[in-house]
């Protein structure tokens, strides 16, 4: 079980019968508004509201990586665009979405939605 604190520390729960151990994996320093596990469950994304995107590799058990930064106000989400683990995209509440390389963090392309975005 991952979870963050509101100080944007990536903890993990391990949970076996009636014990568990907790595990502070990473220290991003920014409230994390959303974790995202990529599909095959190699990598997690997370994403704080101020627009940083991290890489977290739970088999590594490194730091958290910085992906991208957006540094928009109004970055609303990321998650993992599929299938694979190559590609990002992310969106702001004006509907602008773009996609991002996930490898080094390279903005590729980005489309306009015309309309306000609330969740995705």
């Amino acid at each position: 079980l991952y979870f963050s604190a509101q100080e944007g520390i990536l903890i993990f729960y391990h949970i076996k019968d009636l014990q568990y151990e907790i595990k502070i994996c990473a220290d991003i320093s920014q409230p994390i508004s959303s974790l995202i596990f990529s599909p095959d469950y190699t990598s997690l994304l997370l994403v704080t509201d101020q627009g940083a995107v991290y890489s977290y590799r739970p088999a590594h058990s490194g730091e958290a990586v910085k992906l991208l930064d957006t540094s928009s106000s109004c970055f609303l989400a990321a998650d993992f665009l599929t299938p694979g683990n190559n590609y990002c995209v992310s969106v702001t509440v004006s509907g602008e979405v773009q996609v991002w390389s996930l490898e080094d963090g390279t903005f590729l392309s980005k489309l306009n939605l015309g309309i306000e975005v609330h969740v995705i």
